[in-house]
């Protein structure tokens, strides 16, 4: 309080004593006890309300003791069950958290993580995930710019986050407890299984297995991948302590449409502790894309059979080589490929107008340019008659679909009459064109999408001199087939406007987050956020439904479907207002990866401690670790004056006092017959 508030409290009670006295003393005929109750009254009163004018900052000054945090965090996933370490870790817990010299010098907090980060003081060890990394990001958040020291007791082994030995804060000790059974173990592994979600039919598809070994001895092992009761690759794999990990690359025919289910095993004549880990199921959506494919040319050249041959590497693609004016219908065909158009194709190009067909327009030196002009708005040509070859120039940043650089550049030039090509709509350019190692700025191989109707154009002909030097670059013709491939597949996929758009994926693994999402647009194609979305999900085996809203997010709506088995579910997405479904079907496979783990990972906690300086210890260690902790001066209380100012005009008590002293007041004398 200031020297000044001081001085107007003192003028304060002369103020209050003065008026009193002048009004119950001064001209007061009888000066009687009543008088003088009243003057104080009066007094008291007066005093209160110039205090409350005056309004004094009060300042109240306590000390308190600020303890060290002390994290101590549970792993509460699934795999300490499995290593037979729940008891332990409970009783770790337990010694640590309650006693008494540790709860004295720290704030103990105790966490626990699987899938997610928080605070609890019970486990149930039933976590399908684990996630260290988000333990580190969580106690960041939480203790900010604060030296505290982490226990962590868990078995290392983490399924999701970022690794988490550089995660933690490194001015912050983590003292990892390792629990479960370090004792090593003969163990085969199915490590990691790397395979596409989607194949084409009569195609082979890519699957890459990562094997693991953990012992003491040379063995042999037995893998196999199987599709229900037939095994479709079968090989035998060597291990030793020197050779404890291999890699095996198959590709495995794609013969039946639909979702098909393989299981990956690795097994071998030795016993072994952990034998959930030695199989993998993975699925593969195979899907049915026969294309029938119109080549349409008034000429012979090289190009066509060259064309031919290239697309019909793929078993699901058929070509008809065909004149243009003897092309009767386009209905059984899915993409047309224009080779050097003249004005014998305007039948074809109107019908198309009508058919809406994606097409492939291949020019060159008999093209007529005036026609093509007139019959598509994606290009301007000013074409002379001078020949000109044309060299390609790859575009690393074309991003309309994925395309390797087969050696573009080494290509023998195209040829195509000289002049000037303006792009005019929305292209994406895949190969410029180069005269002479001069770039041109112009387009040699570009696609583009317009309204739901796809496009590309090559501007050269002799393209059969490229798949003849692909091959002598190579040995094969497989580069250029699949590059000749990836166009026609970008053709022949028409996506087409729909007012119900549902994303999900045609199979889950068990533990995994579940979600879908859609969209619903109105006839304007416009996303409607007023739109009402339902799911209905059935388990094909059980005939159980289950209902759920769909939640609106950013731009879509979202379900998250947990809690749900492995096996066979359809389901139906509904929107109420129009009554618009979507209907399809996805697959849980039976995998828990928390039981894929036979030992806990010391190697990992040994290097996360080193990082953050702390000390890996064991169960039995755990008063060496309680000791250590205590020891430490780095982790003393702090104390701490907390002073609190408020002013005295928030005191309502004050108030209600004032108000009593002047009812008191007027009550005695209207009792004394004073009023």
């Amino acid at each position: 309080m200031t020297t000044a508030t001081v001085l107007l409290i003192l003028l304060s009670i002369v103020i209050a004593g003065g008026l009193s006295f002048f009004q119950y003393y001064y001209k007061a005929k009888s000066k009687s006890k009543i008088n003088l109750l009243l003057a104080f009254l009066r007094f008291l009163s007066i005093f209160g309300i110039l205090v409350l004018l005056i309004n004094p900052i009060i300042t109240k000054n306590t000390l308190e003791i600020v303890k060290t945090p002390l994290a101590l965090v549970i792993d509460n996933s699934n795999s300490i069950s499995f290593l037979n370490a729940k008891e332990k870790a409970l009783e770790l817990y337990q010694k640590i958290a309650k006693n008494s010299a540790i709860q004295d010098k720290f704030d103990v907090q105790s966490y626990q993580f699987d899938t997610e980060f928080q605070s609890s003081k019970k486990f149930d060890f039933k976590g399908k995930q684990t996630n260290i990394d988000a333990v580190a990001k969580k106690l960041k958040s939480i203790h900010k710019n604060v030296i505290f020291p982490t226990v962590l007791i868990t078995d290392g082994n983490q399924t999701s986050g970022n690794d988490y030995v550089f995660s933690f804060d490194a001015i912050n000790k983590v003292y990892p407890i390792v629990v479960g059974d370090t004792t090593q173990f003969l163990d085969l592994k199915i490590n990691q299984l790397n395979v596409n979600k989607y194949a084409f039919q009569k195609n082979k598809f890519p699957v890459e297995v990562f094997l693991q070994y953990a012992g003491t001895k040379s063995i042999t092992a037995d893998f196999a991948i199987s599709q229900r009761n037939s095994v479709i690759s079968r090989q035998s794999i060597s291990f030793s302590p020197s050779k404890k990990t291999a890699i095996i690359n198959l590709l495995l025919p794609a013969n039946t449409v639909g979702l098909q289910i393989f299981k990956a095993a690795i097994t071998a004549k030795e016993k072994e502790k952990n034998t959930f880990n030695n199989t993998k199921n993975f699925a593969v959506e195979v899907i049915d894309q026969k294309t029938n494919i119109a080549l349409i040319s008034s000429i012979n050249h090289p190009d066509i059979g060259v064309i031919k041959r290239s697309i019909e590497t793929n078993a699901q693609r058929k070509v008809t080589i065909v004149n243009p004016k003897e092309i009767k219908s386009l209905e059984e065909y899915n993409v047309l490929i224009l080779y050097q158009p003249t004005i014998a194709f305007k039948t074809v190009i109107e019908a198309n107008k009508i058919a809406k067909i994606n097409s492939f327009i291949i020019t060159g030196s008999t093209t007529d340019f005036i026609f093509l002009n007139q019959q598509q708005t994606n290009f301007d040509f000013k074409m002379s008659g001078q020949k000109e070859d044309y060299l390609a120039e790859f575009k690393s940043q074309f991003n309309l679909f994925a395309i390797d650089n087969i050696g573009f550049e080494n290509f023998p030039p195209l040829q195509n009459p000289y002049g000037s090509i303006t792009a005019k709509g929305n292209i994406s350019v895949l190969l410029s064109s180069k005269i002479r190692n001069i770039e041109t700025g112009m387009p040699l191989l570009a696609y583009s999408e317009n309204q739901g109707k796809r496009s590309a154009i090559l501007l050269g002909e002799n393209i059969w001199k490229w798949r003849l030097q692909s091959h002598i670059d190579n040995q094969s013709f497989e580069k250029f087939d699949v590059f000749i491939d990836k166009t026609i597949q970008f053709l022949a996929s028409n996506n087409t406007k729909k007012s119900l758009v549902v994303t999900h994926e045609r199979f889950y693994n068990s533990g995994e987050a579940i979600e879908i999402s859609a969209q619903y647009f109105n006839k304007n194609y416009e996303f409607d956020d007023k739109a009402r979305l339902t799911i209905a999900v059935t388990n094909t085996k059980t005939k159980q439904t289950k209902n759920y809203d769909l939640l609106k997010g950013n731009n879509s709506y979202q379900v998250n479907l947990d809690g749900f088995t492995a096996g066979n579910y359809t389901f139906s997405v509904k929107e109420l207002n129009s009554k618009t479904t979507y209907s399809s079907q996805f697959e849980i496979l039976d995998f828990d990866i928390e039981k894929q783990f036979v030992n806990p990972d010391v190697e990992k906690l040994t290097q996360l401690a080193a990082q953050t300086k702390g000390k890996v210890y064991f169960p039995d260690q755990a008063s060496e670790l309680i000791n250590a902790l205590l020891e430490n001066d780095e982790y003393k209380a702090i104390q701490k004056n907390n002073s609190t100012k408020s002013p005295l005009i928030d005191w309502v008590w004050l108030l209600i006092v004032i108000a009593g002293l002047l009812s008191t007041e007027w009550f005695i004398r209207k009792y004394n017959g004073l009023l």
